[in-house]
């Protein structure tokens, strides 16, 4: 199975990233920052790249689910910001538990709270977990007390599925693995880290080189191939990893 982690940047480099969804060999894709209407699609697919237009890009995913954190209203309809995963296994049953704010309804665009964070579950029917995340933010990728008090409920709510079964984690996780914050991941194996990748982010947008993104896998996932994939489809590098269980 292959799985693509990525921060899709709402969507602003739709030509490079609809060429992307298109010609992907991926099985699962895990993103983050997308958009997604259910009554003002029209409008909405012409501002972003967003849900409908990455399912009619590559009809291949017939699985997927939609995580929103917070909405908008925007002309005659709600838009949501949210996370995405599509797949082309089918998907057993999915949940989303947030550890950081809650579901927001009419947010003033301005003022929309990046910091509603949610921990999302997919089970696919080969028995593998999903668990998708855009994590806490601040300017620093250390992070802070607050980035340490969130990704200890992220831990709380990962660590029971590890034990479960099979699983993988996929996220801009807004922090590097050096951070205290990911103390509370160490039962999982950091791809990111275990390969020394130097950052994640594309240079679009920051200069910095920051390691923000990660695949994670629990000890009953075995890791056949990993790395970066260097097209420009937004302000962070897709990640992948062909695993399989154990």
């Amino acid at each position: 199975m292959k799985i693509i982690q990525l921060n899709i940047w709402m969507g602003k480099i739709e030509g490079q990233l609809q060429r992307f969804f298109e010609n992907t060999d991926a099985d699962v894709i895990c993103m983050q920052e997308v958009i997604n209407s259910e009554d003002a699609t029209l409008h909405v697919s012409r501002l972003w790249f967003e849900t409908s237009r990455i399912l009619k890009a590559n009809p291949e995913f017939k699985y997927y689910k939609y995580f929103p954190n917070w909405s908008s209203r925007i002309v005659d309809g709600t838009m949501q910001m949210g996370n995405f995963v599509i797949s082309k296994i089918p998907i057993v049953s999915t949940d989303s538990i947030f550890v950081n704010g809650e579901y927001t309804e009419n947010v003033v665009l301005v003022q929309q709270p990046s910091n509603n964070t949610a921990v999302n579950i997919v089970r696919l029917e080969n028995g593998i977990t999903v668990v998708n995340h855009h994590g806490f933010w601040r300017k620093t990728p250390v992070g802070d007390e607050d980035t340490i008090r969130v990704f200890k409920k992220v831990g709380e709510v990962v660590e029971p599925l590890a034990k479960e079964g099979p699983l993988v984690m996929c996220g801009d996780l807004n922090i590097i693995h050096e951070s205290p914050a990911f103390r509370s991941l160490d039962f999982l194996r950091d791809l990111t880290d275990e390969n020394k990748l130097e950052t994640t982010l594309s240079g679009v947008k920051f200069d910095g080189k920051v390691p923000c993104d990660h695949i994670l896998v629990n000890d009953e996932i075995e890791v056949k191939d990993f790395g970066v994939i260097p097209e420009i489809v937004s302000d962070h590098l897709a990640l992948y990893a062909e695993i399989e269980k154990k």
